[in-house]
């Protein structure tokens, strides 16, 4: 049971997973807090938010899952990945597959139950992520790009799920607009967060054919192209603030963030290192969490 519970651990990429989740559930609560203090909503529906989780983490884990059946025999090739379920020989295809055949309709089942658009979302997510993404990544760095766009989903279906099913006159201009703002955060965010990962990891990914630096090596302009991401991601950031939907705190926080992830970038494109891909790359990992639950209270304030 125990060797079950890390393999499964490592087949659907907990901490990725787990991300993803907190990221969905973190703008469902925002999108609950815009219906209650338009009037349209009188409270945070915490059933609904319950099965958002659960279904967000089955359906992130399935297409986790499809990503690995896929990359099978080039994770083998990786220092990072070697140890896998299908590519160290614990877990057959087939039963992976099974676990992510069961995990991805439950999962959009549960999506659906909240409203329509969020499920058909969901299994969007899905195919773009497994069999979209996936195969670029060998081809092309354009990979990061088209990963990007079910990488910046989460926030999407948070919102999307808080509003759909608590309206009674529907969406509105504002939350179409809302919705889109959440997204390119995430989604510009991505950039400097996957070419930091590709630059710490260069080595590994090459074994596997990986080309996920912008071009395709550790030059001076996939450097500089990461600096300019984080440098795009400022303006970006504020446009909670610009729309009014989210207040001075999460500005500043905004900038100051901005900024710090923008220096580690700086320091990378003058140094040319590990060391200093690596703050990049940690950076990262604490940026989005922090930007979304500061939206959050500044909305709750």
């Amino acid at each position: 049971m125990k060797q079950f519970f890390s393999d499964f651990s490592k087949l659907i990429k907990f901490r990725l997973t787990f991300l993803v989740v907190f990221s969905a559930s973190v703008t469902f609560l925002i999108g609950s807090k815009i219906q209650i203090d338009r009037g349209i909503s009188p409270g945070i529906n915490w059933t609904n938010w319950l099965i958002l989780i659960v279904g967000g983490f089955l359906v992130t884990a399935a297409a986790n899952c499809f990503n690995e059946i896929i990359e099978k025999d080039l994770d083998k090739l990786m220092d990072r990945t070697k140890d896998r379920p299908m590519p160290a020989g614990t877990m057959t295809t087939g039963q992976g597959l099974v676990l992510g055949l069961i995990m991805g309709i439950a999962g959009t089942w549960l999506l659906g139950k909240l409203n329509l658009e969020t499920g058909l979302i969901s299994v969007f997510s899905i195919l773009l992520y497994a069999f979209a993404y996936t195969p670029l990544k060998q081809k092309s760095p354009i990979a990061v790009f088209v990963g990007a766009i079910p990488g910046a989903l989460p926030p999407l279906i948070g919102y999307i799920a808080a509003i759909g099913g608590q309206s009674e006159i529907g969406y509105v201009p504002v939350d179409y607009l809302i919705a889109i703002i959440l997204f390119s955060i995430q989604f510009v965010w991505q950039f400097p967060h996957f070419w930091a990962i590709a630059w710490v990891l260069d080595d590994d990914y090459k074994k596997a054919g990986f080309r996920l630096l912008p071009t395709k090596k550790r030059d001076k302009v996939s450097a500089v192209m990461t600096f300019i991401s984080t440098l795009i991601l400022i303006p970006v950031s504020l446009l909670p603030t610009f729309f009014g939907f989210g207040g001075y705190y999460i500005a500043a926080v905004s900038i100051i963030a901005g900024l710090l992830f923008s220096y580690y970038a700086y320091q990378l494109m003058v140094k040319m290192d590990l060391p200093s891909a690596k703050k990049v790359m940690f950076c990262s990992f604490f940026y989005i969490p922090l930007v979304q639950v500061v939206l959050l209270f500044d909305l709750i304030v």
